[in-house]
């Protein structure tokens, strides 16, 4: 089933290369939506796909790259919406 997920993404994860990291996990998912940096050293991310690849995003975004440092996170599961064509780094 498709679903579409709004995470927040607390900690040490900006010039970290985490939005990179992000992109290629979600591309090798097949998932579509974007990731952008927030203010005060938070991310943000919206992602649509299968439920399944979707938590296998979630699960890789608790950890994200090895300098990142993630302390928190706002995870939010929302109506799949059909909104993306693909995956992109947003600013």
């Amino acid at each position: 089933m498709k679903k579409r997920l709004h995470l927040i993404i607390h900690g040490t994860v900006q010039g970290v290369f985490f939005r990179d990291f992000t992109k290629q996990q979600a591309k090798s998912l097949n998932i579509t939506g974007y990731v952008k940096n927030q203010t005060g050293n938070s991310v943000e991310l919206v992602a649509e796909g299968e439920e399944e690849s979707l938590n296998q995003l979630l699960q890789l975004c608790k950890q994200g790259p090895s300098s990142a440092e993630v302390t928190n996170l706002n995870i939010k599961w929302e109506e799949y919406k059909n909104e993306f064509k693909e995956f992109s780094i947003t600013y």
